[in-house]
């Protein structure tokens, strides 16, 4: 989105209202919010014009000038919260609220996976893995895929048997992005490595990258691989998650998508989820199971990763859970 039309959706957030900005805001990227976010705290005053031509489509005279931008730090946190929940709006607020430009690390999250790779494609293994590490699952997911083979098994290695960071290595850390970004950044808390982190990243990748990374991480350390395999949430996993859960899952997954999804999955799986269909739904989706041709093995592991891709949303919104046995659900 260009400068103008995020200044232009910031003046509508801001327009209309905390409950209804916050259901908008559940439909937006992260780092579309954080961009949005950024353009309202900016926000001081909106020009009566400038409303008029956001807002077309109102017809009724307004005050020469609105007091939207106006104190708007608190709506901003209001609509956050309500949008995301706590946990994820308070790292996204502190971002937000507390700095108005972007540089070092801000600067790599609004840049795409192969812009990113080709910037510290060169850096050490343990470089690469750290500057991942400030960024979202998904984000390193897709700058890890664009590293040579070598260079990913590396850092994936690496992130899995890291464990924290310390001050020093991240002055030099940030001396290293000053020179490539001309940008400073304050790294305040920071993720740690670790199991879970190289799990979460390895959740994104396509399931031929997947396999290879896998492979390369049990021939130099077979523990580690298989404690991130045992970490990662696969597509089997679906059987531990609660029945109420599931039915909110099939509300978001497309029927076709998941007819080829389950064309490779195992019989408990397809019985969790038929189950939680109704008679009739399960019963078009066992003919549609079986009427289905031959499914290349790509296309059905490709279904599966959209589908677990819905998943983890829905967990990362707090729709779900994944935890087995915990039936708490928004």
């Amino acid at each position: 989105m260009s400068e103008a039309g995020v200044k232009k959706a910031a003046i509508l957030m801001l327009a209309l209202g905390q409950d209804e900005a916050a259901e908008v805001m559940k439909f937006l990227e992260p780092r579309e919010v954080h961009k949005l976010g950024i353009a309202m705290s900016a926000m001081k005053s909106v020009s009566n014009e400038l409303l008029k031509t956001v807002l077309d489509d109102f017809h009724q005279e307004t005050e020469s000038n609105t007091s939207l931008g106006l104190d708007s730090d608190d709506y901003i946190r209001n609509v956050l919260t309500l949008a995301l929940g706590d946990s994820k709006a308070n790292s996204l607020i502190n971002r937000i609220l507390t700095k108005k430009e972007t540089g070092g690390f801000e600067s790599l999250k609004w840049m795409d996976g192969k812009s990113v790779a080709a910037l510290i494609q060169h850096e050490h293994p343990q470089i690469i893995a750290t500057i991942l590490l400030q960024l979202e699952p998904y984000h390193a997911s897709d700058i890890i895929t664009e590293l040579t083979e070598q260079t990913r098994n590396e850092v994936m290695l690496r992130i899995a048997t890291m464990d924290g960071v310390q001050p020093a290595a991240l002055l030099e850390l940030n001396d290293v992005l000053t020179a490539l970004l001309n940008g400073n950044e304050n790294n305040a808390n920071k993720p740690l490595g670790g199991i879970p982190a190289t799990a979460a990243i390895m959740n994104y990748m396509n399931a031929e990258l997947e396999t290879s990374i896998i492979s390369k991480l049990t021939d130099l350390n077979p523990k580690i691989a298989q404690q991130v395999i045992d970490e990662m949430f696969v597509f089997d996993n679906i059987v531990d998650i609660d029945d109420r859960h599931i039915q909110t899952i099939l509300r978001s997954v497309p029927s076709e998508a998941l007819i080829v999804a389950l064309k490779g999955a195992k019989n408990e799986v397809k019985e969790k989820i038929l189950k939680n269909m109704s008679q009739r739904a399960a019963e078009m989706m066992q003919e549609d199971l079986e009427v289905k041709g031959p499914v290349r093995l790509s296309e059905v592991e490709k279904q599966q990763k959209e589908i677990l891709k819905i998943i983890r949303r829905l967990s990362d919104e707090g729709q779900i859970s994944l935890v087995k046995g915990d039936d708490s659900y928004v």
